[in-house]
């Protein structure tokens, strides 16, 4: 999904705070042990870069260290950050989406384990919860630690449409397309879904595959197995979304709909929509646009429903687990940079700006901590919901390398539309490389 730029543009909305710690400049040659800084490379976000930073100035002043955080805007930090691993320029630190993302840098032996590590500092390794650590995992080695909010996708729904219906939220698939036809019954478009763009429609075969064959089924397709795509728990699911677009679950018009203008989003809130699969980065989305959606208390959140006779755990979720900091193998000062991580992440002051910032941390035992601010219920929602998962699910076209991730979701629309099969769909990605 691509929920970088989203993430950051719903960041900012929670938090209007100024970029204090912008820099358009690589790191010099030097790191901390030849006498130059410790660079960490981030995303420019004007609601987190102040976190950071304020952390770096605690850690900088108790360790006499001099770690430094440089920020790119996004895509020219992924070229940046291309160019600069394995050369003298590279970052110390460097921020990643985890996955394939980060699987690429690891593979070509530019990324320190950090087994070691946490084996030194198990306190360290217990303060985040396992399901997001695992995304942080190449190989069965941990090279990347959580460093922003948890993210999952879940189906926002419209109470008062509901309750004029007379109906609850599903708790199976079959309670889902029973609520289709009777929203359709009564005008109301079941699901709104912004088909304009292929990774909305993905959520929906993430969570179909992950119910239906267990998060192995794509665990499969990741690592690249011969006849991962044709796994018939692939080909069901891709039949199951096929036949719930053919029976208007997402109306007629779902491919026009966009989610940047938030169209779909203002869907649900004016009652056009009953329902809308989403990450829970929606929410901060409907406070800005329609914000009396949420303070009238019409706005509710439930799970992924249940599918009958499938062999996934019901509590399993899929989504955006975090971002993620990773150490440069070639870095000099890998010691301090390892130091850095293990003070800052797990700090109070870093933890309760995420969560002032309207973000929840990935980390154990801060319920208690959300139920006190803003929006308790949703957070702590998300929070029990990741807690809970035993497994989270990378959205597959972060996931997947760029170019299958790309064929992934023009496939996806096409299948949406009906203009290809389940089998084509198969075929189609069993090539791409």
């Amino acid at each position: 999904m691509r929920t970088s730029a989203l993430l950051r543009g719903v960041i900012a909305a929670s938090l209007a705070v100024s970029l204090t710690a912008c820099g358009s400049a690589g790191p010099g040659t030097e790191t901390a042990s030849g006498g130059g800084d410790i660079q960490v490379w981030a995303i420019q976000d004007a609601a987190v870069n102040p976190i950071a930073t304020k952390s770096i100035d605690a850690y900088n002043k108790a360790s006499n260290s001099k770690v430094k955080l440089v920020t790119y805007v996004n895509d020219a930090y992924k070229q940046k950050l291309q160019v600069a691993m394995g050369s003298p320029q590279a970052p110390d630190v460097f921020f990643n989406w985890g996955g394939g993302n980060l699987a690429q840098f690891v593979k070509a032996g530019q990324v320190e384990p950090l087994d070691d590590l946490l084996g030194k500092n198990p306190e360290l390794k217990d303060k985040f919860l396992p399901s997001v650590m695992d995304v942080g995992k190449v190989d069965g080695k941990q090279y990347g630690l959580p460093m922003l909010g948890v993210l999952p996708v879940v189906l926002f729904y419209n109470k008062e449409v509901f309750s004029q219906a007379g109906v609850q939220p599903p708790k199976t698939y079959a309670d889902l397309l029973a609520l289709v036809d009777t929203f359709k019954s009564k005008g109301v478009t079941p699901i709104a879904l912004a088909g304009s763009q292929g990774w909305t429609e993905l959520m929906w075969l993430e969570y179909m595959l992950d119910r239906i064959g267990g998060a192995d089924k794509f665990k499969a397709i990741a690592e690249g197995k011969d006849g991962a795509w044709a796994d018939p728990a692939v080909v069901k699911s891709l039949g199951e979304i096929q036949a719930l677009a053919k029976r208007g679950a997402f109306g007629t018009n779902f491919a026009s709909v966009n989610y940047d203008n938030q169209g779909a989003s203002k869907l649900l809130a004016t009652g056009k929509a009953a329902m809308h699969l989403m990450g829970t980065w929606d929410f901060s989305v409907q406070q800005q646009a329609n914000a009396a959606f949420i303070t009238d208390g019409k706005l509710g959140v439930v799970p992924f429903p249940t599918y009958e006779g499938g062999s996934g755990d019901p509590k399993s979720i899929v989504g955006n687990p975090s971002n993620y900091y990773s150490v440069n193998s070639a870095s000099k000062g890998k010691e301090q940079a390892a130091d850095f991580l293990i003070e800052s992440l797990a700090s109070e002051q870093y933890i309760n700006g995420l969560i002032d910032a309207g973000q929840v941390p990935a980390v154990k035992g801060v319920g208690d901590t959300l139920k006190s601010k803003p929006n308790a219920d949703f957070t702590t929602f998300t929070y029990n919901l990741v807690a809970d998962a035993p497994s989270f699910t990378q959205s597959w076209d972060q996931a997947l390398s760029p170019s299958v991730g790309a064929e992934l979701l023009t496939n996806l629309q096409k299948l949406f539309l009906g203009d290809i099969t389940p089998d084509a769909f198969v075929a189609n990605m069993a090539k791409a490389k």
